[in-house]
């Protein structure tokens, strides 16, 4: 059924490039995990037309949904969820390079966009294109990345005076639990940031982070995931101790970083 429906948008003109992304571009899923599918394009594809297509597939279909990327949201006739992404080839890869050769950090998820095109199984190529990009961009992580990564996120968990856990003890003092919620993940979005430029490893998203973490880092600080969930477990049932579980977890990570640390943990398949 997929195959068929990668036929008939790959014979569409606008069509340059499909790639699959997530789990199905990788060895770990099951019968449940979605599909991601990425069409580079290069111009526009009508509503009606991207449709008349879906619809000999799909039993449901939400055309032209732009809450992050333009995309169709829609399910297989089999029940099975998949993400139709419309992108321009030559916009995202200037995004990555803005990454990767002009090591731009972010408040978070940085090398995101760098980690899909790394991992994205190409199904259809029709100029060579989006292999060449791919090629471009499978280069050593670069050290001047890392070095801002971390800087520009460290001061965000730690040292400047927006950093988050002020936010977060003025929220806990309140009792604003939205708030708290808000700025305790825009913590962890900054502090896995950091985890994975410290290992050299570009961000695999939002998902699963803490296993992949385990399964992938090489270094982690002490006490990695008891940390994360004594903080997320007082979230909900002791708010008087989120400041210290924040404090801890910010010096492990300051103890790493400055290589201070000698109760690290690495994993056997790293050491």
């Amino acid at each position: 059924m997929v195959e068929k429906l990668f036929d008939e948008f790959a014979a569409l003109p606008q069509i340059e490039a499909i790639a699959l992304g997530g789990s199905r571009a990788g060895e770990v899923y099951d019968k449940k995990s979605d599909y991601d599918v990425y069409l580079y394009c290069t111009s526009a594809i009508e509503e009606d037309v991207r449709l008349c297509i879906l619809e000999k597939y799909c039993s449901f279909m939400e055309i032209g949904n732009h809450f992050w990327e333009y995309e169709d949201n829609c399910v297989l006739k089999n029940g099975i969820d998949i993400d139709i992404l419309y992108r321009d080839l030559d916009s995202f890869a200037e995004n990555v390079a803005s990454v990767v050769e002009q090591y731009q950090a972010c408040n978070g998820y940085t090398t995101c966009m760098w980690h899909n095109l790394k991992t994205c199984k190409i199904i259809y190529d029709r100029d060579g294109r989006l292999q060449a990009v791919k090629d471009r961009f499978s280069m050593p992580y670069p050290k001047q990345l890392k070095e801002n990564i971390i800087s520009k996120n460290m001061k965000l968990i730690s040292d400047a005076m927006p950093a988050y856990p002020l936010q977060i003890a003025k929220a806990v003092e309140r009792k604003d639990l939205v708030s708290i919620g808000h700025r305790t993940a825009a913590f962890m979005e900054s502090y896995f940031d950091i985890i994975w430029a410290m290992n050299e490893l570009t961000h695999p998203g939002e998902k699963r982070l803490v296993s992949l973490c385990k399964k992938q880092c090489s270094v982690l600080p002490a006490n990695f995931e008891e940390n994360i969930n004594q903080l997320y477990a007082d979230l909900f049932t002791d708010l008087d101790s989120v400041g210290e579980d924040v404090a801890r977890i910010i010096c492990e990570l300051k103890k790493v970083i400055s290589g201070r640390q000698i109760d690290v943990i690495r994993n056997d398949n790293h050491s």
